[in-house]
């Protein structure tokens, strides 16, 4: 399936920051990781289907006080796959990465399920950062019955070879503006076509499905309350993939100890929508802990 894999020569032709693009071999995958700026060192961490596209406008911002790092996740964009990507096995190969960069992130910023990631790190001692943001974390199982179905249901697909490539064959323009819409989240033609380009490679729709088949938050979920390092929750209003409440239900298990800000008119995607603002949240909440530029 090397083919259905998105290849930088082609797809990554006129990539967002592709200046700052590089590949790095680390615990048996070859990474594409993007770096730039300096000072202080900031890990960015995308989500479930995203790429390292998903920053393109924050990590330029990022970049003029941080020395940013930014990979694409194993599956996704054009990092390789990762066998059974569990959210252990997941976290496990970004420790790995970090090793193999030499690098001790003191900010970690993580959107969805790339939040859990950090902080299953964190509570692993793989990682130490002096603040941990969440943007739209997705720290809790889905409620119910859907906590059952949907993983189940991911399996399912994820298990069928065909899934991919049908998925891809339909994902024109139309079709991912929808999918991008049902997020609460409003983006650019750009934007839109950068998922556009992603969602018809079955490489990487067979990545983001293999990650969703294989995610159990119940552990992580557990163990949250013994996590130490401080933790900013930076939750869209319009979110309609993980309620905000979720969030705000997190701060409130931990004894309020995280620090919420809830931003009006974004969706899930927000640090897409309005980067300027979301980089100047992580920029102040940086400075309350101490990380100066």
């Amino acid at each position: 399936m090397t083919s259905d894999r998105p290849a930088f020569a082609r797809e990554g032709r006129d990539w967002p920051n592709r200046e700052a693009s590089r590949f790095v071999a680390a615990g048996g995958l070859t990474w594409h990781v993007q770096e730039a700026g300096t000072g202080p060192c900031l890990l960015l961490l995308h989500g479930t289907g995203a790429a390292t596209h998903s920053w393109r406008g924050l990590l330029p911002l990022l970049a003029r006080r941080f020395r940013v790092v930014a990979p694409d996740l194993p599956g996704h964009g054009f990092s390789d796959p990762l066998p059974m990507p569990s959210l252990p096995r997941m976290a496990r190969a970004v420790a790995e990465l970090v090793r193999g960069l030499g690098i001790a992130p003191q900010v970690a910023v993580g959107h969805s399920a790339g939040a859990a990631i950090l902080v299953r790190l964190c509570l692993d001692g793989a990682l130490a950062p002096r603040l941990l943001v969440g943007l739209n974390a997705a720290l809790k199982p889905f409620p119910g019955m859907a906590g059952l179905v949907f993983p189940a249901m991911a399996r399912m697909l994820f298990l069928n070879p065909v899934v991919p490539r049908v998925f891809a064959w339909s994902a024109d323009r139309k079709a991912v503006a929808r999918l991008i819409e049902g997020t609460g989240s409003a983006l650019d033609r750009e934007g839109l076509d950068l998922y556009r380009r992603l969602f018809q490679m079955p490489g990487h729709v067979a990545g983001a499905l293999g990650m969703m088949a294989n995610w159990d938050l119940v552990g992580l979920d557990r163990e949250l309350p013994r996590l130490a390092v401080p933790l900013l929750l930076l939750v869209g209003a319009q979110d309609r993939t993980i309620a905000p409440e979720v969030s705000f239900g997190v701060a409130e298990r931990l004894g309020g100890r995280p620090r919420v800000e809830l931003l009006r008119g974004l969706g899930h995607l927000m640090h897409e929508e309005r980067p300027e603002l979301v980089a100047g949240s992580i920029e102040e909440a940086a400075r309350r802990e101490g990380v100066e530029a």
